[in-house]
């Protein structure tokens, strides 16, 4: 009997959004364009209804149509993979949603309301990646806090090919990575990743979630090529003038971690308009002209190009 090779996405990852109508309905056709600006920008992979595609605000047949979508575009491209979680009934269904139509694998969020002990939160998750054969990537956040011991169990399941942090605890990070090495690719997950990579890296992460290749996806490139050639002159600058005036707006609001996004890809000519679905808040209007401001003399001083980044 032979073992399926399994590998886990690297490098910069792509989170498309969830695009809305003014009436608040799914715009497919947005979606479409989203995950082509972003495999054509060199995302190397795709990540579709996640965090930054409002999983927790969309039904499960909309999950459908999404995934349908995001597997057109990404076929024979770039690795596909979905956000499942919440409702266990719900997330067991998106994941056979996902093997259905033809995913990699699938990223866990976090489960609805309840705050579970660790034979809990090994509970949801294992039952999630023992549902199908897809690769599994447990997410650390919120109220899915995972130990050592609870981590160290999942991996005895082959599904399990990655672990993703939104937490920024660095000690348990530093506890994980040592003790769990190369059996998992470690993605940094926090909001605005390129804020925090420099430090991740250090640790064994080299892969990460990139909420601003939404909209400048070549800057991102170009931060991560400065960070693993230790190009500190290039990265400062970058520091200065992009990744902490933006930062420094989505620290302004709960829920900018999503809306924001929105409102940089509309400012770029994208066809995405800022909607999104309660109980996140669109972006105030100072935020998003102080947001267009940071982006247009971004583009000035780093002209788009063909940067991508593998």
């Amino acid at each position: 009997m032979t073992t399926k090779k399994r590998q886990a996405p690297k490098g910069i990852l792509g989170f498309p959004v969830a695009p809305m109508d003014a009436e608040g309905k799914l715009d497919l056709h947005g979606l479409g364009k989203n995950i082509e600006f972003l495999v054509e920008n060199g995302l190397s992979s795709v990540f579709v209804a996640c965090g930054a595609g409002e999983l927790h605000a969309i039904s499960n047949e909309e999950y459908r149509l999404m995934v349908e979508v995001a597997v057109e575009k990404t076929k024979g491209k770039v690795p596909l993979y979905t956000g499942v979680g919440g409702n266990i009934a719900h997330a067991l269904e998106q994941a056979n949603i996902s093997k259905e139509l033809g995913a990699e694998g699938y990223l866990i969020l976090p489960p609805y309301l309840i705050d579970p002990s660790q034979d809990g939160i090994y509970n949801y998750l294992s039952t999630i990646i023992e549902s199908t054969d897809l690769n599994a990537i447990v997410y650390q956040r919120d109220n899915c806090i995972l130990e050592s011991q609870t981590l160290q169990k999942l991996c005895e399941l082959p599904q399990l090919v990655g672990y993703k942090d939104g937490v920024g605890n660095m000690e348990l990070n530093v506890e994980f990575t040592h003790l769990i090495g190369d059996r998992l690719e470690w993605i940094n997950g926090m909001p605005l990743a390129e804020v925090t990579m420099a430090a991740y890296v250090n640790l064994g992460f080299t892969s990460y979630s990139s909420a601003i290749s939404n909209y400048i996806p070549h800057i991102s490139a170009k931060y991560y090529e400065a960070l693993l050639s230790g190009n500190k002159e290039v990265l400062n600058e970058l520091y200065e003038n992009v990744i902490f005036p933006i930062h420094r707006i989505r620290k302004q609001k709960k829920g900018y971690a999503v809306s924001l996004i929105k409102a940089g890809m509309q400012i770029v000519g994208l066809p995405i308009t800022t909607n999104v679905r309660a109980p996140i808040a669109p972006v105030e209007e100072e935020h998003y002209e102080e947001l267009k401001v940071i982006i247009e003399n971004a583009l000035k001083k780093y002209p788009a190009h063909a940067e991508t980044v593998q």
